[in-house]
């Protein structure tokens, strides 16, 4: 929503140099920009233009829904949208088999806690709140791009099983009583972490590495938002257990 304020913090490096530089080089991703914010967009389209990536922009929720049929690599995802609005998108883009892997960040200015479990919940593989700096988005979308990346586990149909929980690595599919649940990349692989080892406490820090990658800038409490929405979808089964002034384990 066009509220008039600035949300990039480190606007300063948004201004092109007037001095010859060499052609730029792409790295193949495509990224696309669904914000109407229009200072926003433009600082956002320079610095991903500079970095190598193929930008997209959607003004409003129906052009971005549009676009994404065209399955961008990553999608940087604004809540407040005229017409359709963020949450629907979002909802939208992970009910349609087509566009339902497409990582997905969202962008707001809605910053509490009860918003980013919503995002999350729906799917988002990430949520930055505004205002916030341009360099660290770039190192936000880096890590989701390494994470979607990671190749699928070598030793086909390799289990991971504890009590009636599976997870099944070549397949990239996770159960509880046969029931299949439907994770985001970021649950499936706190998942898959947390079920490797029962009865281990896991600091928050390893948890972040395993699920969003080292080296990424991540809130601690990100992780407990993406821990919150994964023990809702285990339901009667969640056996994660919360390890004061630590992280968390699952139970043995």
């Amino acid at each position: 929503m066009n509220t008039g304020v600035n949300f990039v913090k480190d606007v300063k490096k948004q201004k092109p140099s007037t001095s010859v530089t060499a052609p730029k080089v792409r790295n193949g991703i495509k990224v696309l920009v669904i914000e109407d914010e229009k200072a926003l967009v433009d600082a956002l389209v320079y610095n991903l233009d500079r970095d190598g990536y193929e930008v997209m922009v959607a003004h409003d929720g129906q052009d971005g829904l549009r676009k994404a049929q065209e399955i961008p690599d990553i999608i940087l995802l604004d809540i407040m949208l005229p017409g359709i609005n963020g949450v629907e998108i979002l909802r939208e883009l992970r009910s349609n088999e087509k566009t339902k892997a497409i990582p997905v960040i969202v962008v707001s200015a809605k910053s509490e806690e009860t918003d980013q479990v919503v995002g999350f919940s729906l799917g988002a593989d990430d949520y930055v709140t505004k205002p916030f700096s341009v360099k660290v988005l770039l190192q936000r979308i880096k890590a989701l791009q390494r994470r979607s990346e990671l190749p699928v586990e070598e030793v086909a149909g390799e289990l991971i099983v504890h009590k009636q929980v599976k997870v099944d690595m070549a397949r990239h599919r996770a159960f509880v009583q046969e029931e299949e649940l439907d994770l985001t990349p970021t649950e499936f692989r706190l998942l898959e972490c947390l079920l490797r080892s029962p009865g281990r406490a896991f600091s928050r820090q390893h948890l972040m590495d395993s699920a969003i990658g080292e080296g990424a800038i991540v809130l601690e409490r990100t992780i407990d938002v993406h821990i919150k929405t994964l023990r809702k979808k285990l339901g009667s089964m969640d056996m994660i257990e919360t390890v004061r002034g630590l992280g968390y384990r699952f139970k043995e």
